[in-house]
């Protein structure tokens, strides 16, 4: 009997000691990353949720004001640095003939057109408008600007005329890889059709007509050379977050 406690004396050494301890230390920690991890993902997804349900509220909240049939006017619109030109065509009025005007691209001038709505959380947003995309099941407000935290409450316009006017307008979403936002514009395809409800309650369809990624420093997808045309550009990322996905439509 002495034999066998002296020879598990001699094996339980200070180093085996040690050795448990950092294994039990270890253990430990990885615990906390796993807890630490799997609540951050909760949050996210939280956050997300969240968001969707804000979208929700400002669609459910819209009201569509009486659309002004009497105005025929046509726009020709171009981009010139930082301002959008918009000129008048000879088919207005003579009294329209000679109009010009210039829409800074800061925070007033870009809520122009747009209603503001209180949303469950208290905070006000400004809208412009709804898009729809049938076969992705998509339908949001379009938020009036972009910032990373309206990114999170729904589809926010990043560049180019209101909603359902000659020019390109440009609209981003997140892509989180599920049902919400953007997330299922990588599977657009050419002629699918994207529809934009402006607040004078107009639709417009527009045709998907080309659909490519590029760098996120290529911005050459927001021109607004359409030529007379209405157009609407949605913009997102790849899966991997590497790149963007531009999908061009025309109205049709």
């Amino acid at each position: 009997m002495n034999q066998i406690l002296v020879t598990q004396k001699i094996y339980v050494t200070p180093e085996l000691k040690r050795k448990k301890k950092m294994y039990r230390l270890g253990f430990v920690l990885c615990i906390i990353v796993i807890l630490l991890l799997t609540g951050l993902y909760i949050y996210s997804e939280y956050e997300r949720y969240m968001g969707s349900t804000l979208a929700d509220d400002l669609l459910g909240n819209i009201d569509f004001a009486e659309e002004d049939n009497g105005n025929t006017d046509t726009l020709d619109v171009e981009l010139i640095e930082d301002a959008l030109v918009v000129g008048i065509t000879p088919e207005q009025t003579d009294n329209n003939e000679n109009l010009n005007s210039t829409l800074l691209q800061d925070k007033e001038k870009n809520l122009i057109n747009s209603g503001k709505y209180v949303a469950t959380n208290g905070k006000e947003y400004s809208i412009i408008g709804i898009v729809e995309i049938p076969k992705i099941n998509v339908k949001y407000p379009i938020i009036a600007e972009t910032s990373d935290a309206l990114l999170k409450v729904s589809i926010c316009k990043f560049w180019g005329p209101e909603a359902n006017e000659v020019g390109n307008l440009c609209l981003v979403g997140h892509n989180y890889k599920n049902s919400r936002f953007f997330s299922k514009v990588p599977k657009l395809s050419v002629g699918d059709i994207v529809k934009v409800t402006d607040l004078k309650g107009r639709t417009v369809q527009y045709a998907a007509y080309d659909i490519y990624t590029v760098d996120p420093s290529d911005t050459r997808c927001t021109s607004q050379l359409t030529q007379g045309r209405k157009e609407v550009t949605l913009i997102t990322c790849t899966d991997d977050t590497k790149f963007r996905v531009v999908v061009k439509c025309r109205e049709v």
